[in-house]
Parts: structure tokens; C-alpha cells; sequence
């Protein structure tokens, strides 16, 4: 049997053994993220299908080889915000034959002990959990020379400390991080549509995805029709216990979130906005939030805000929102609601369809865009077979290659970034 094919049996073994003990993945993730009962439901959901994809592709991944040699790993950094997608970014990985060792974010030791169980009986030693501290993991990745590429998932400004180390190592570093979506609503939008779309993204995690919007620009003249409909899909969403299967909406897991969007929300009023409804932060609760006449000298809308606050402004043509669309140290992805204009807007805004080699730092393009696009439609099969990331400080490899250091940016998938292509 070839190697790939026997890889494909045992994440149809990590299939079933989720489907088997998917009541208490829930019960955890709830427990350790503060994700609601529902919303944790559709995760499962989703990392079910996304593992089954992984077969449609399987022809892809025989076609290539690991960038591990005999003994080597690859080291993989995961995020706070999630639990069953988490698999994915580990078996896209393992699919082309790469040893991977793992690290959970700390306050999610529940979910990585727990996800652990369903490995080590199914893939071994081949895929290995980690429960030191971050940093201790970071530094143990960058000077092991068994380690040759380390995927991390996190804040710009902590992946962008270890610049120096990367380059010193040789190493390739593919990172992951923040958005600061911008959701572009044009004359021709169908604004019941848009306004429903926007409620959506921006609750569903209580705001804590990296592609939840969280720059909303609505053309003036359909302003007050748009604001009044997000107000009131806002306002009907239901707070409370995430273990209640009815609750939409749960608390930020993260201190340091709930802290930002405090500055945030006082900065914003402080320099003329208004909280047209919500603003009440009780412990890590974060009400909807709905904050209006947003200027871009505000932090809250240059500064990633990662919970359920949306800052909104007005724009009068194309041109401008072009300008402040592109105005932003993040490049993610991009929502534009409206009619045949909405696809050239996106189009102007996007960068090549696969990470590329850039000059430096690239601004002012966005890895992906979504018109009229639904946020349940981005992540089917992302990290499967489409790629994901960004621009800015969005995310970017650092690679060695000769003796010349380089920088990739643009939408990415691990698979293809932690193997080559076969002779």
C-alpha cells in the first residue's frame, strides 16, 4: 500500500473516532473556550467534512514529498480560538508525510489533552503533543536542527520577535495571523442580505474568528436603511450560558481581547463616535456592540478588536472606499455586498490567488474576497484544498533558499507549504 493511502485510513480512523466521541469534544470546548453549544456543533460538523475532503485530493499529496527528512518534524503553534478545526491545520501536515508536534494554546489544555487521546491510539509517535509553555516550545522549534519548518498560528507582533532567529536558523517560518476585515456595503446591495451576513460574522464566536469584519462601510445613501437592519438583527441575538443549546452568543475567552476592546470602545467616544447600542462589558461579557460615525485615526479601526463590536462609517464612492479599505496594517479578506460593481471592487483589492514572493511587507491587497458570499461558505475545505491568508501583517513565510533570505505573502495552504513536489 502506498504511504499516502495508508495516511488516508488513519484520518478516516480520526473521523470515526470524532463522530464516537463528539458529546464529549463539545462539552470540553465549551468548557475551555466559552464557544456556545451550537456553535461548537457547526465546528464539528465542519471538521468532519473538511477531513473527509481530504480524500478528494488524495492524488495531490501522492504526488508530492515531505520537507521532513527521516527523523525530522514539523513544529505547528495553534490558536485559542477553536477545537474541532484545529484538526484540520494537523492533518493537512501529516497528509504529505510530515511528522508533526503540536502545541495548544495553554488555556486550551482540555481540548489539546483530550485530542490527544484520539491520536495516539490512531497515528503514534508521528503526531506528538506538546504541553510546554509557548515560548518554551518556540525556542526548542528554532534551534533544533530536526525541525526544519514551524507553523504558527498567533499575534503579528509575537511571530514577528523571532525575525532574527528564523534568519539565523535558516528556517522556514509560515505564520498565521490577524484581520481587520473590512465589509463594504455599495447602493445596489440587498441590504436585508448584507445586514443579516454582517450579524452573522460578527457574533457567531462572539466575534473571535480572524475573518469576522470589523471595518463596516456602508454608502450614504443606503446608510440609515443598512444601519437600522444590523441594528435590530444586533439586538436579537441571545447572550448568555454557552452550555444552553438556545444561547447564539457566549463570553471572550481572552483577558487581553476583553481589555483592547475597552480602549477601544473609550478611544472611539473619546474622539467623536457613538455607541449606537450595546458597549456594556461586565467581567469577560461582551455585549453586542454597534459603534457609529467611526473615523480610521481610531483604534478600533486600525487595532484588531477580535470580539462582537463593529465599527461603522460611511463612504461616497468607490474611490474612497478603495482608499480606506486599503487603509489597514492587515490584508485578510474582504466583503463587498452589491451588484456587478461589488466583483470589480473585490477584484482591485485581492493579490494573486497563491502565496508569492515579495519585496517586503506588501499593504493594501487582501489574500481573499467574498461578494455576496455568505461567511459558512468561506470555510468549506479552507486548509483542505483552498488556501488561506493574507497580506500585511496578516500572515507570511520567511524562507532561506540558497543563501538568500525571502518573504512570501498571499492566501497559503500547509500542505503545500511543508512538502515539494516529487522528481
Amino acid at each position: 500500500m502506498q504511504a499516502f493511502e495508508s495516511r488516508l485510513e488513519k484520518v478516516h480512523a480520526l473521523i470515526h473516532a470524532i463522530r464516537a466521541n463528539r458529546d464529549n469534544l463539545i462539552k470540553i470546548a465549551v468548557k475551555d473556550t466559552g464557544f456556545t453549544v451550537r456553535e461548537c456543533n457547526v465546528e464539528v460538523d465542519g471538521i468532519l467534512n473538511d477531513l473527509q475532503r481530504f480524500e478528494n485530493i488524495a492524488q495531490t499529496f501522492a504526488l508530492r514529498r515531505p520537507v521532513c527528512e527521516p527523523g525530522q518534524t514539523v513544529a505547528l503553534v495553534l490558536p485559542y480560538n477553536g477545537s474541532a478545526w484545529l484538526n484540520t491545520a494537523i492533518v493537512s501536515i501529516y497528509m504529505v508525510g510530515n511528522p508533526v508536534r503540536v502545541k495548544f494554546a495553554s488555556r486550551d489544555s482540555g481540548i489539546a489533552r483530550f485530542t490527544e487521546s484520539l491520536y495516539r491510539p490512531i497515528f503514534g509517535d508521528t503526531i506528538r503533543f506538546d504541553f510546554s509553555d509557548g515560548r518554551t516550545f518556540l525556542r526548542k522549534a528554532m534551534t533544533d536542527p530536526a525541525t526544519p519548518v514551524i507553523c504558527l498560528f498567533g499575534s503579528d507582533d509575537y511571530a514577528g520577535r523571532y525575525l532574527d532567529a528564523i534568519k539565523a536558523q535558516g528556517k522556514k517560518f509560515v505564520f498565521e495571523g490577524p484581520g481587520k476585515d473590512p465589509f463594504i456595503v455599495l447602493p445596489e446591495a440587498d441590504l436585508e442580505t448584507a445586514a443579516r451576513e454582517l450579524a452573522y460574522c460578527k457574533y457567531i464566536y462572539a466575534g473571535q474568528t480572524c475573518t469576522a469584519p470589523e471595518r463596516v462601510y456602508v454608502h450614504r445613501s443606503v446608510y440609515d436603511d443598512f444601519l437600522k437592519l444590523f441594528l435590530d438583527f444586533s439586538r436579537a441575538v441571545k447572550v448568555g450560558d454557552p452550555s444552553d443549546p438556545t444561547t447564539e452568543m457566549g463570553p471572550i475567552a481572552s483577558n487581553k481581547a476583553v481589555e483592547a476592546i475597552k480602549a477601544q470602545l473609550n478611544d472611539a467616544v473619546q474622539r467623536g463616535a457613538q455607541i449606537a447600542l450595546g458597549g456594556r462589558i461586565q467581567g469577560n461579557w461582551v455585549y453586542p456592540t454597534v459603534v457609529i460615525n467611526a473615523r480610521h485615526d481610531m483604534l478600533g479601526m486600525q487595532e484588531e478588536t477580535f470580539g462582537p463590536v463593529s465599527f461603522i462609517r460611511t463612504f461616497h464612492d468607490t474611490k474612497e472606499v478603495l482608499g480606506l479599505a486599503r487603509d489597514s496594517r492587515y490584508g485578510l479578506r474582504v466583503s463587498v455586498y452589491g451588484d456587478k460593481a461589488a466583483a470589480n471592487l473585490a477584484e482591485k483589492l485581492t493579490g494573486e490567488p497563491y502565496c508569492h514572493r515579495v519585496p517586503e511587507i506588501t499593504y493594501g491587497r487582501f489574500g481573499t474576497a467574498g461578494v455576496n458570499q455568505a461567511q459558512s461558505e468561506i470555510w468549506v475545505d479552507a486548509f483542505v484544498s483552498k488556501p488561506v491568508g493574507g497580506y500585511g501583517l496578516s500572515g507570511w513565510i520567511w524562507e532561506t533558499v540558497g543563501n538568500e533570505f525571502i518573504i512570501k505573502q498571499g492566501p497559503k495552504l500547509l500542505s503545500l507549504e511543508t512538502s515539494y513536489p516529487k522528481n
